[in-house]
């Protein structure tokens, strides 16, 4: 076939709605954990749709350079939806036949690519749609959702967005609801607020579990953002009721633990993880919470001992599981933010400097952190500056950093508090030099607080005249209050 032809087929595919539209990056995963985690769902959750598991690791396989593979995973993704939606089998077959279009295109096979895409076509003319190749569905709508739901925060938004045109259609409609609700937690979570301040998520969570209180995934969720919001008795008897009914649910498991090690319940929560753990061994979220108990327990005795005294051999062995724990979860999933970054710190509190600094300048290199993730980072290395590398200036470079993103976050908030406390410890120990003048007027200026603002970087700019940043504010800040 002609390259005419290639590219005439190309802009066709381009119309269809399936996994090689949705504009899903592999830079953005960890192809071969995600293959597991897809795999660990088809083995573990009968009630999760097969269809759009296969369809899902289809893609992720091709991303991975595995083409033959995943026609194989397609091919049982056309079997299940026999199973699934005998009903409907058609409908339900347009994001698998999007996918089949594309696979057989990118392997160079344009009769069988233009096979797939005349059965879309034949389909949207008989449902009168009004484009040839491509169906307003919610259930495309919500398969959607689930797929980027996957590729990790920076899509969290797009899965939303995707789960609530699906509600539109069906707004009773469990499955629906559940990612909903799902989306918003996830949202919650890495938007940078503080614990406890979080609660949109609250509502749908209730929806959801109310629509299906046998979800395996939500009423555990539920049960989390209870806790969260100082519900703490009603989340634990929904944890009791996800447990009796799924005891030995890697998902459900796994957020138990987390819900009692916040709960200060070290040892139930780690008995949970190694339960888990031997169904899932490879799963990066169990190996991060294991590190996070050991975590717990090594500060709980440095708590009791006194933060001056030198580490017994039993914190020392906490700090080793800890270390290790982490370390396994980057392995499986390096673009794991939370994981990168506790692992440096944990490094730095085990006098491990070197890991440290190369952990912490490894996480800076991570590819589309978001603001308040790197509000944390800059909080986090210059706690690290302060405290391990004892150097107060190179710490509130690193707050200060944090503090001029402009993202209202609780992390951003703590770099404002830590420089304050940082310019209080110079002044006492003489006159405030120009750069701590020159933070504070830009503390007094997000704060609102003009005249001050103004005040501080006259008397920094008298100490360092000529500096271009501080003239701008001045004259800025001017005008605003003639405005």
């Amino acid at each position: 076939m002609g390259e005419t032809s290639k590219s005439n087929i190309k802009k066709i595919l381009l119309q269809l709605e399936c996994h090689f539209t949705w504009t899903l990056l592999k830079e953005d995963i960890d192809p071969d954990e995600l293959e597991q985690r897809i795999l660990d769902q088809i083995e573990f959750l009968p009630c999760k749709s097969k269809v759009q598991n296969y369809n899902l690791l289809a893609f992720v396989k091709y991303l991975n350079g595995k083409k033959e593979d995943a026609l194989d995973d397609l091919k049982k993704a056309e079997e299940a939806v026999k199973t699934e939606h005998p009903e409907d089998i058609e409908k339900h077959s347009l994001v698998t036949w999007g996918n089949y279009a594309w696979l057989f295109y990118h392997m160079d096979n344009m009769a069988e690519a233009r096979t797939y895409i005349n059965k879309t076509e034949i389909l949207c003319k008989q449902h009168k749609s009004t484009s040839p190749y491509k169906m307003k569905l919610p259930h495309i709508y919500c398969e959607k959702a689930w797929a980027v739901l996957k590729f990790g925060a920076s899509y969290y938004e797009k899965a939303k967005e995707s789960f609530v045109k699906a509600l539109e259609e069906e707004p009773n409609n469990p499955e629906f609801n559940a990612g909903y609700a799902i989306a918003m937690y996830r949202l919650e979570n890495c938007s940078g607020e503080k614990k406890g301040m979080q609660s949109a998520s609250l509502e749908p969570l209730r929806r959801a579990v109310q629509l299906n209180p046998d979800n395996e995934f939500v009423v555990p969720l539920l049960a989390l953002k209870l806790q969260e919001t100082n519900n703490i008795k009603e989340g634990e008897k929904y944890m009791e009721e996800s447990l009796a009914k799924h005891p030995d649910l890697p998902y459900v498991l796994r957020y138990a633990a987390k819900f009692y090690r916040k709960k200060g319940e070290v040892q139930t929560a780690l008995k949970y993880l190694t339960k888990a753990l031997r169904l899932t061994p490879n799963s990066g979220f169990l190996h991060h919470q294991v590190g996070l108990c050991y975590r717990a327990m090594y500060f709980d005795m440095k708590k009791t001992r006194g933060f001056h005294h030198q580490p017994t051999e039993e914190m020392k062995e906490l700090l080793r599981r800890c270390i290790f724990h982490f370390q396994t979860v980057i392995e499986h999933k390096t673009k794991f933010f939370f994981a990168h970054l506790d692992l440096a710190n944990i490094y730095a509190e085990g006098g491990q400097i070197q890991e440290a600094e190369e952990m912490f300048q490894r996480t800076f290199g991570m590819k589309k952190l978001t603001c308040p993730e790197k509000q944390q980072l800059y909080f986090n290395y210059g706690r690290y500056q302060q405290f391990h590398k004892k150097s107060d200036s190179e710490a509130m470079k690193q707050f200060l950093e944090g503090l001029k993103i402009e993202y209202d976050s609780y992390d951003r908030k703590k770099c404002k508090d830590m420089l304050k406390k940082l310019i209080e410890k110079r002044t006492k120990k003489g006159p405030a030099d120009a750069k701590s003048l020159g933070i504070l007027g830009f503390i007094h200026q997000l704060d609102g607080e003009k005249r001050q603002a103004i005040e501080c970087y006259e008397r920094a700019l008298k100490m360092d005249p000529g500096n271009e940043e501080y003239l701008s504010a001045i004259l800025n800040l001017r005008l605003s209050l003639q405005n």
